[in-house]
């Protein structure tokens, strides 16, 4: 069974339209690399520099990211985005803190 997950981060002013361009096209490796870490239904939403992530995960989200650190093209992806994002020091796994649901309408 599917459990919902979401985040924040902040991209530097300087690079929110090149942060959206490359996921308005993602690349396919990326698409299928996210697919076989079990994670499907995921949405991006943008709100000004900050953005807003959804996804849902058959598994354990941070084995699931795990998988995608180890993914060649994961890893080449990820050294372009997050030279863009506002991020603390650490690995980009680490860097995700999932928001806690408060309301689900079904």
């Amino acid at each position: 069974m599917s459990r919902k997950y979401a985040w924040v981060w902040n991209v530097k002013p300087e690079c929110v339209e090149k942060y959206v361009a490359m996921h308005l096209n993602p690349w396919p490796e990326i698409m299928k690399a996210h697919s076989k870490a079990g994670i499907k239904n995921y949405s991006i939403f943008q709100n000004g520099n900050q953005f807003f992530y959804e996804f849902e995960c058959e598994g354990d989200p941070l084995e699931a990211f795990a998988l995608m650190e180890q993914d060649p093209d994961c890893v080449r992806w990820n050294s372009i985005t997050t030279q863009m994002l506002e991020l603390p020091p650490g690995s980009l796994g680490g860097a995700i803190r999932f928001l806690p649901e408060v309301f689900y309408l079904e």
